[in-house]
């Protein structure tokens, strides 16, 4: 019997419904943890409500990552959008905190062409480590996301080791890399490796297969391999489900029967 515990990306997954009713089509499905990448749509009520009715628990949020039909993808690294990004850190974690969700993503976001090298590094440097201590303070995990230059060009965090140092070099209290399969396949392979390796400085792991970031299955990644890797470092936090169904979602689920252990 599997040891690892999956969630249901409430963004990506079940997309045939409108939003807050993905919660009650993922229990249906047998998943107790659900993860949104931006939630912010929604009421706080409505979402507890959900998580409630479902008895569910909701294991990740994202950071506001600013103006996305606009193009930004996160405002970390923008110079002159600090008030921005304080504010962003604020509103994530007065929702964490009313959820009881443990962990928030950072997505670091893509710098302006025209701002120099050293200021965007400047901006970030001060916006993590205020993210960082303010999530401290409050008990929440911050995740750092690497995200695959293909998909998202530019995006300023784009590697494993990349990620590491940075949460390494700044001291980033309680600060872990969110492991995205999907765009480290793409970006460095390896994935078993790297898994082993820093174990200890995963906070939690996403999966799709590549390429088109459909379920485990569609593509090259060997995903049985990679989850018996996982047991054996006794990963014990959760596998959430971030891909793009190729059809309707439950008709792709059934990789999971072998795996899914919750109730």
């Amino acid at each position: 019997m599997s040891t690892l515990k999956f969630a249901a990306n409430l963004s990506l997954l079940f997309t045939e419904r409108p939003l807050i009713e993905r919660f009650a089509a993922a229990r249906t499905a047998g998943f107790n943890a659900v993860e949104i990448q931006f939630p912010y749509d929604l009421t706080l009520e409505q979402i507890k409500q959900a998580l409630d009715t479902q008895q569910q628990t909701l294991v990740l949020i994202n950071i506001p990552a600013g103006d996305w039909a606009a193009g930004e993808r996160g405002l970390a690294c923008i110079p002159g959008r600090e008030d921005d990004f304080s504010a962003a850190v604020d509103q994530a974690i007065d929702w964490a905190r009313a959820l009881s969700v443990p962990r928030l993503n950072c997505l670091t976001g893509i710098p302006p062409a025209s701002a120099p090298e050293k200021q965007v590094e400047r901006t970030l440097i001060h916006n993590l480590k205020l993210a960082a201590t303010r999530c401290a303070q409050a008990g929440i995990e911050l995740m750092l996301e690497a995200i695959n230059t293909q998909d998202m060009p530019g995006f300023y965090l784009n590697g494993s080791a990349q990620t590491i140092e940075l949460i390494q070099r700044l001291e980033l209290p309680a600060t872990r890399l969110q492991y995205d399969v999907y765009h480290m396949q793409i970006m460095e392979g390896n994935l078993i490796s790297t898994l082993q390796q820093n174990a200890d400085k995963i906070g939690h792991i996403q999966i799709a297969d590549v390429p088109g970031r459909h379920e485990p299955g569609t593509g090259e990644i060997n995903f049985t391999n990679l989850f018996k890797a996982l047991e054996h470092l006794g990963y014990s936090g959760h596998v959430s489900l971030e891909y793009i169904p190729k059809g309707q979602t439950e008709d792709g689920l059934g990789w999971l029967k072998t795996w899914m252990t919750q109730d």
